[in-house]
């Protein structure tokens, strides 16, 4: 059992949290991902794509997704070098990949 918790304690993610009280007044916390969805670049928002592409403007942006928050998720390919990364619905970088 304390596996469990020690796995569940490790998984994290950009994502809301969620918690289960047991009987025995445990309680278990984990994270659930956010889901993102396929678009086509071009979904992409103007304001968005003009911020990255003024710090990222060498890169092309080969897929897209995002999520229901407006977050992006992006593949850019630079040389034939795939890498992803997350932004906000601003055109903000979160985190790359």
């Amino acid at each position: 059992m304390k596996k469990l918790f020690l796995a569940l304690a490790v998984v994290a993610g950009l994502s809301s949290t969620a918690a289960i009280r047991t009987q025995n007044s445990h309680t278990i916390s984990f994270y659930q991902e956010k889901q993102y969805k396929k678009i086509e670049v071009s979904q992409v928002s103007k304001e968005a794509l003009e911020k990255i592409k003024k710090g990222y403007g060498s890169y092309t942006i080969k897929e897209a997704y995002r999520a229901d928050d407006g977050e992006y998720k992006l593949v850019l390919t630079k040389d034939g070098i795939d890498t992803t990364a997350t932004f906000t619905a601003a055109g903000d970088l979160i985190k790359i990949y």
